[in-house]
């Protein structure tokens, strides 16, 4: 493992107030926050996202299998925390290709006894690999919950970005999920904040518009509120909208 080189899990691990990064991570989320102050404040609302989604896929729609790709770094309301504690028989595979998330999430991923928890180490761009070994503890012909959270911005091709979510949902059954958040081009200073980032990490980061992000969900039902600034989906606080765009879609 190379920590002389920045990494997205652990920039984005420091951002959150993590410990599990290393100095080149810092300096690069440094120089980050000192164009974009607000930016740790944002990683943070981001993952109240993902749990407030977690909660909602569980307790109202009630999916009990989630397959999370691009997890990162182990921090707090994890995607299992979160569905076992309103279901602990729910199952969750993740999947990361970085090897220090790798090292973390076998230690650190544990499951209730009544579900399942699993780490894949694969890459987002093999969903061969991925599909073939999460139904080692996913019935895939049962809905599941597909989880591309902040990753598709490392993807910057759109057609390709939209390949892979319909290879992913075409191997599971009508009634899954989709759910994706991810930074938008929505303000200049965001849009400062990811070419600073791009100078040294990797991989590259690449922003879309609220528009592109529909066009991702095109032949998906979308939940309401539809494709909002993750603070305004299904709030549970006040805070402000901010540059980073989420949605989920219901496969018919």
């Amino acid at each position: 493992m190379d920590t002389s080189a920045p990494q997205t899990a652990r920039i984005w691990n420091y951002l959150l107030g993590g410990t599990d990064n290393f100095e080149a991570d810092r300096a690069v989320g440094d120089e980050i926050l000192a164009n974009l102050p607000q930016l740790a404040e944002n990683a943070r609302l981001s993952r109240a996202y993902l749990a407030r989604v977690t909660r909602w896929l569980t307790a109202e729609a009630g999916v009990r299998q989630f397959l999370d790709i691009g997890t990162g770094l182990p921090t707090a309301e994890n995607t299992h925390t979160v569905a076992q504690s309103v279901a602990p028989d729910a199952r969750i595979v993740y999947v990361d290709h970085d090897p220090m998330v790798q090292a973390q999430a076998r230690s650190l991923l544990t499951s209730t006894p009544e579900g399942a928890t699993a780490y894949l180490h694969a890459d987002l761009r093999d969903p061969g690999t991925i599909l073939a070994e999460a139904a080692k503890t996913l019935d895939l012909t049962r809905p599941v919950a597909l989880y591309l959270m902040g990753v598709l911005g490392h993807v910057e091709s759109d057609d390709e970005a939209k390949a892979l979510i319909d290879t992913y949902l075409g191997a599971l059954p009508s009634g899954s999920y989709f759910a994706m958040y991810d930074g938008s081009d929505t303000s200049p200073e965001n849009t400062e904040a990811v070419r600073i980032w791009n100078l040294s990490a990797n991989p590259t980061y690449h922003l879309r518009t609220p528009e592109r992000f529909a066009a991702l969900f095109a032949g998906l039902e979308l939940v309401e509120p539809g494709i909002v600034p993750v603070t305004r989906w299904r709030p549970e606080s006040d805070a402000p909208p901010i540059d980073q765009y989420g949605a989920v879609g219901r496969k018919p």
